[in-house]
């Protein structure tokens, strides 16, 4: 197959699924088309079958917000006419999967079919607004396939925007186990925690839905009944508000922040335990990757994250803002090594049997050629 696919390229769980999909597909034999502003950070060297196509927005005195979705869907449509392209994987309703559809529009007959993946704030956030919400619809039921990232987000998706629940299929993230795995090789642990001390990890953008504070807040409790590290990596705009928070604590020559990192599987291996506090996630691909890497989770009762993870044996699901029960767990988990490791492998496990790439991935092949099978929404 020839695939499109639409993403943001920034840091975030859409933009790294949609980019490791495309080299995953690549690597089945199909010839993959990532469409996008920007590299995506995930697209760092050359892969055999796969093909960055930035977007060109035009500086014309005009436009005070120069539009995005219009220039995507030009790019689209020169795209799918140039390579012929099969379908377009859309991810996130918008801008890609409107942008998409013009393309389709524009090319008739002849145009690709549209497969849109639902991510979350798409659907829970941005999608919800009233300026958006018909945008959000309207992209949603024109394209010819829907796939959701969770049983949650499809339950959002028929709830709120009137979808019927049979149109979406749930396609869940997934991670590499020979990326993602304990004991990587070289190990950064003794940079981390020079003196030996346990590592708790956090990885996120830092938006306010990620409560980051609350990390701190964990970490604050935990550093007061014994030593240990607290790695953040990351970048956004509560950045300020956490480093600010641990020195109010006096924690801060214990909390590490290293901003962002492209190749977090590195870091992710010397984590003790994953700290994940989300006030929503609609799947949780960091804790899934954290999992992957052999770290119990420690997390929020929010959104898909108790699809992924399963309280008491391979972490723990604790409520929103419960920052004393996720200390009480993390210092659980740090007082008993043994239990830590056997939860990590648990976690490791659990990963690798539900959310291989090896799994995943051919359940969207499968998925692509139903819709090419099928005909036109």
């Amino acid at each position: 197959m020839k695939i499109g696919i639409s993403c943001y390229p920034t840091y975030g769980g859409s933009g790294a699924v949609a980019t490791e999909l495309g080299l995953k597909l690549a690597e089945h034999g199909h010839e993959v088309h990532i469409v996008s502003y920007a590299l995506p950070f995930r697209l760092a060297s050359f892969h055999e079958r796969v093909f960055f196509h930035e977007v060109e927005m035009a500086d014309y005195p005009l436009f005070e917000y120069p539009p995005y979705s219009l220039a995507l869907a030009v790019s689209l449509h020169d795209i799918a006419t140039r390579y012929e392209l099969d379908l377009v994987h859309a991810h996130y309703a918008i801008p890609h999967a409107a942008s998409a559809w013009i393309a389709q529009e524009m090319m008739g007959s002849a145009g690709p079919r549209i497969v849109t993946t639902l991510h979350g704030t798409d659907i829970t956030l941005v999608g919800m607004q009233p300026s958006y919400k018909p945008i959000t619809r309207f992209s949603i039921l024109k394209s010819d396939g829907l796939t959701a990232v969770s049983e949650f987000l499809r339950g959002e998706t028929v709830t709120h925007f009137q979808v019927p629940d049979e149109r979406i299929r749930v396609i869940p993230n997934f991670i590499d186990p020979d990326v993602f795995h304990p004991d990587r090789q070289p190990c950064h642990r003794a940079s981390l925690a020079p003196g030996g001390e346990p590592i708790l990890m956090h990885v996120s953008n830092f938006r306010p839905v990620k409560r980051v504070t609350d990390v701190i807040e964990v970490f604050g409790r935990v550093r007061a009944a014994r030593r240990a590290r607290l790695v953040m990596v990351g970048d956004g705009p509560d950045r300020i508000r956490a480093e600010q928070r641990a020195r109010e604590l006096g924690i801060e020559s214990d909390v590490l922040f290293l901003g962002k990192h492209a190749t977090v599987e590195e870091l992710l291996s010397c984590a003790d335990a994953f700290l994940l506090p989300s006030e929503a996630e609609s799947f949780g691909l960091a804790a899934l990757e954290a999992m992957a890497s052999g770290a119990p989770v420690i997390t929020s009762r929010a959104g898909g994250l108790p699809e992924l993870v399963a309280d008491g044996e391979n972490g723990y699901l604790l409520d929103v803002g419960d920052v004393e029960g996720m200390a009480d767990a993390a210092l659980e988990l740090l007082d008993d090594p043994e239990r830590a490791r056997a939860m990590g492998r648990a976690a490791r496990s659990w990963a690798v049997e539900r959310y291989s790439a090896a799994r995943v991935v051919p359940e969207y092949e499968r998925f692509y050629a139903d819709v090419l099978a099928g005909s036109r929404t």
